[in-house]
């Protein structure tokens, strides 16, 4: 275990370390806890670039890393989305954020079923994905630098960037699915196998 945890995997678990503080920092009454909260998450975006370097750099990759990255990026988006969700109260933000959660469990369903069958290299991360990823972050840290306050201007450039990063994951998530169709269409079919 402590093999696994190299310096590229300490960069995660701090990101995960991190999603308390920043649900806590955003919950405390008070003007100064939106951007504070707001530089928190950012700084855990910026451990998940920054761990993906120094594993390539250092050439630190490890079973353990690839595990728990993916793992501490859905925690902190969704717990971001989930804060935002319950802060605005509104059906505009609860769609957006319904539909990036929704994808992100079916997609992990799906890479977790298609590595059981030794063809996860299928659905590998593309550049929408990252795309997706960056207009969601940005989207986020917006929306948790100010109060959920419709009159602001602000707040409404963060509507339009989450349902941006909600268009670009609905897309993905097809594009997806087109590429694992086969397989899931193969998996679908009855094991034809001898039970004898």
């Amino acid at each position: 275990m402590m093999s696994a945890m190299n310096t590229p995997t300490l960069f995660t678990v701090a990101r995960m370390v991190l999603i308390p503080v920043f649900i806590l920092v955003y919950i405390i009454p008070g003007a100064w806890s939106y951007p504070a909260s707001a530089i928190l998450f950012a700084i855990a975006a910026l451990t998940d670039w920054f761990d993906g370097y120094l594993a390539r750099r250092l050439n630190q990759t490890t079973r353990f890393g690839a595990f728990l990255d993916p793992v501490a990026d859905k925690l902190i988006v969704v717990a971001a989305l989930v804060l935002l969700i319950g802060a605005h109260g509104n059906l505009l933000l609860s769609l957006a954020g319904l539909v990036i959660i929704g994808r992100e469990i079916v997609v992990s369903a799906l890479r977790e079923w298609m590595a059981e069958m030794n063809r996860r290299g299928i659905i590998a991360v593309s550049w929408l994905g990252k795309v997706k990823t960056t207009v969601q972050i940005i989207a986020t840290i917006v929306l948790l630098a100010f109060p959920p306050d419709l009159s602001r201007p602000m707040v409404w450039i963060g509507y339009v960037l989450i349902y941006a990063a909600a268009g670009l994951t609905l897309w993905s998530m097809i594009l997806y699915l087109r590429a694992a169709w086969p397989a899931l269409r193969s998996g679908l079919r009855p094991d034809t196998g001898s039970s004898g």
